[in-house]
Order: structure tokens, then C-alpha cells, then sequence
């Protein structure tokens, strides 16, 4: 479990990180240097889910070796998709990564949504969506492996 109190945003009692994996926790399909490590020390505290549409159709192969559950969305309404998953682990304690349109209601809708920015940019209603905003995906994981850094980024 992930716990902090932030003034102004409340106390934050995590117990999963749901994240997007293509254009979040990877590039052109291929896993950022740094982050299954980070992945893996989250694992230690928080239940990690990857939710994907997987475009590139690496995502399993890459996260190998990482302590997570993969989801493989298919069909329509991935945004929607995302959000249901979100809401059935119980909003309240989760934390989640993304960087697309499709990612906007699972940020809105977790206690804390992150919005990241790599090399295939981030959606404005992502953004808009998200309590932060980071450059990277090792930026915004360091958030929760340094809880000091989320608090200092979350209060009012």
C-alpha cells in the first residue's frame, strides 16, 4: 500500500497503479529504459495492471520479467473500458498512468491520474484530465517511489 497525506488534496491510500502501456511505459512499442525495475519495486507495495490495446502488439513481450497483469483491450471504447476497470478496483485506490484520448476517464477517474508525455506525446484531455502532469513515464513512477515528490507536487 501507498500512503500520504497531502494538504489541500487529502489522504491518499493506494493499493493499485492501472497504466497504459503504448505511447506511456513505452515507445514505438518498446518498453523505456529504467522502468521495469521501477515497475518491479512498485510491485512490492502496489498491485500493477497494464491496460493496452496493445498497438504495436509488443506489450506482453516487453513487460517479460515485469511483476504485472496485462490486459489486452480489444473492441471499441477503450476509453470506457479503461474507466470500468478503474471503477471495479475501487477508484478511490488507484493511481493511474496515461498519455491518450482513450486514457482520459481512467486519469479522471482514479484518486491520483497521471498524465505522461514521451516520445508520442500526450493528449490535451489527458492532460486536462490528470491531477499531474510528467515529461516521462520514469518521472511520474518516481512519484510513488519517492512519496515526498507526490505530496510536494499534490498540495495546495
Amino acid at each position: 500500500m501507498f500512503k500520504v497525506d497531502i494538504p489541500g488534496f487529502g489522504s491518499v491510500k493506494l493499493e493499485h497503479l492501472v497504466s497504459d502501456f503504448t505511447g506511456t511505459l513505452s515507445v514505438d512499442g518498446v518498453l523505456l529504459p529504467g522502468v521495469r525495475g521501477q515497475l518491479n519495486e512498485i510491485a512490492k507495495f502496489l498491485k500493477v495492471h497494464i491496460l493496452t490495446a496493445d498497438t504495436f502488439g509488443k506489450a506482453k513481450a516487453e513487460l517479460e520479467g515485469v511483476n504485472c497483469e496485462v490486459h489486452i483491450l480489444s473492441g471499441k471504447d477503450h476509453d470506457v473500458q479503461k474507466e470500468g476497470y478503474v471503477k471495479k478496483l475501487s477508484a478511490e485506490s488507484v493511481v493511474a498512468f496515461g498519455n491518450g484520448n482513450n486514457d482520459r476517464k481512467m486519469l479522471r477517474t482514479a484518486r491520483v491520474g497521471i498524465a505522461v508525455s514521451q516520445g508520442e506525446g500526450c493528449a490535451v484531455e489527458a492532460i486536462m484530465a490528470a491531477n499531474i502532469y510528467v515529461t516521462n513515464a520514469n518521472v511520474g513512477l518516481d512519484l510513488l517511489l519517492h512519496p515526498k515528490r507526490c505530496k510536494a507536487t499534490l498540495r495546495f
